[in-house]
């Protein structure tokens, strides 16, 4: 690749979501008018949380979507490309369009990748055969017209054994559809299984005690270290491979499936010498930058803060990153510090939240005065109403 065809920016940004829009916005208000570029392929920009409203039958896929061009904040440049490669050693990375983009300072946030394609005879059947999932905005559609058309037998709602982006949503439809079941008098007909490849309901203890609690008043039956392998559509059968023994099988049949598939960083990530062991963009979880590449940030689904996967915990690390790199690009220290905090609203019922929030260490992070913990009305209309505000208007404007 010749100098001559390599665009030059001071800071680049790998991926237009809700990371890098975040850090472009707060980094324009520091930095001259078109210092910084955004990659992303993307040309629309999708509100995820409420996916899970969607597939529970509120709301519309439709809603959750904005143009990205009306996002990119002003002075900053779109490419529209997909990176392919990522080369630290000569601050540069390759595009599919055959380009190469140099920069003096990186931040990597391109999402999470949805690896379909691990689990057999999953790919290309979802909205058929019963299998539904709200994980993409192409395979959401299918969620609540096959919760409708479930009236006995077993439905599975499946957790894989990888990270996931909000750990909770595999739950959270879950309990919608049971609701719905329950709504339309056919509960009695249908057995609920959660069928998860992680040891326990959450990882936190204190909101674990109480999405167990749910799961036994509503009779739901949980299955953990289960990971789902395969699926044989025609048969609707689901398959699971015990976690730390991988050859013991275990089959299920279905009448419905919604299926969590697998994720891992972008393989672009992965393949490159910015990732460790388990794949992830490598950083310092407090100061969000790379111990091997000093002027490399990253934040997100893709780095490797070891912390739950969520809008919440990049509105958290945004600012942090922000202030680190202009510090670092004053040749001054990186003092900001990320302490781990994200939250996870846990629908359980129409109507019915559990707000957990908490940090690195498991320990509570609470917003309100009260016992988060709790099913309530006011948290479920915070979800539905007052956070894609606070994400439109605010975060992405690099105001909250």
């Amino acid at each position: 690749m010749t100098e001559a065809k390599q665009q030059q920016h001071k800071v680049l940004i790998i991926g237009g979501g809700a990371a890098g829009i975040s850090v472009a916005a707060r980094l324009a208000k520091k930095l001259p008018a078109n210092s910084i570029a955004i990659v992303e392929p993307s040309t629309t920009h999708h509100y995820q949380p409420l996916w899970t409203l969607v597939g529970g039958g509120v709301g519309t896929r439709e809603a959750t979507e904005r143009a990205e061009r009306t996002l990119i904040p002003a002075g900053v440049t779109w490419i529209q490309d997909r990176v392919t490669k990522l080369e630290p050693e000569q601050n540069r990375v390759v595009l599919q369009s055959g380009g190469a983009l140099g920069y003096e300072w990186l931040v990597v946030c391109p999402g999470i990748q949805l690896d379909w394609k691990k689990v057999e005879g999953l790919e290309g059947n979802v909205g058929k055969h019963g299998i539904c999932s709200n994980y993409s905005y192409d395979t959401v559609q299918h969620t609540w017209p096959t919760i409708e058309a479930t009236r006995s037998g077993p439905a599975l709602f499946t957790h894989p054994n990888t990270p996931i982006k909000c750990g909770g949503a595999p739950q959270k439809i879950m309990y919608l559809a049971e609701s719905t079941f329950r709504r339309r008098g056919v509960r009695q007909a249908i057995d609920v299984h959660f069928v998860s490849g992680m040891p326990e309901s959450f990882t936190v203890p204190h909101y674990a005690r109480v999405l167990d609690k749910v799961m036994s008043q509503r009779d739901i039956t949980p299955h953990y270290l289960l990971d789902l392998v395969a699926i044989r559509p025609e048969q609707k059968v689901a398959v699971f491979a015990r976690v730390g023994k991988p050859e013991e099988r275990v089959e299920m049949p279905y009448s419905m499936i919604h299926v969590t598939p697998p994720m891992s960083a972008p393989d672009f990530v992965k393949q490159s010498p910015l990732a460790n062991a388990g794949g992830w963009c490598d950083i310092d979880k407090g100061t969000l930058r790379s111990p091997k590449f000093p002027n490399v940030f990253a934040l997100g689904d893709a780095s490797s803060a070891p912390t739950s996967k969520t809008g919440a915990a990049i509105r958290k690390q945004a600012p942090v990153v922000a202030q680190n790199l202009l510090a670092a690009i004053e040749g001054k220290p990186t003092t900001a510090t990320y302490d781990g905090y994200t939250s996870c609203p846990l629908v359980t019922d129409y109507g019915k939240l559990i707000l957990a929030e908490f940090d690195y260490d498991k320990k509570l992070k609470e917003t309100f005065p009260f016992d988060q913990s709790k099913e309530r009305w006011s948290m479920y209309m915070l979800k539905k109403h007052v956070l894609p505000q606070l994400y439109w208007r605010g975060m992405l404007k690099g105001r909250a």
